[in-house]
């Protein structure tokens, strides 16, 4: 049953991997591409949680950290810069 569970998560965590990695690749906005980039993160760490459940150790816990710190600071910047510019937008 453990194997099933297994193939099943590793087969849907691959479908949204590439449906993030197509949306980098042809998201017509800077938002699109960012947002599908932290997608991506949260998969890749879905994935490090799966593997760490699965084989009983937390060997990748500090990975899975660098990660999550990594996204939220990476969408935190981005979203700062965004709004920097429609500010400077709505005053012209």
């Amino acid at each position: 049953m453990k194997e099933l569970v297994l193939v099943l998560t590793a087969a849907i965590l691959s479908l949204a991997a590439a449906g993030a990695i197509i949306r980098i690749a042809v998201g017509p906005s800077l938002l699109d591409r960012v947002l599908a980039s932290d997608v991506l993160l949260a998969i890749l760490g879905a994935a490090l949680a799966i593997d760490m459940a699965v084989n009983r150790h937390l060997n990748n816990l500090m990975l899975l950290v660098a990660l999550a710190v990594i996204g939220f600071i990476g969408s935190v910047t981005v979203a700062r810069f965004v709004a920097d510019r429609r500010g400077q937008a709505n005053e012209s």
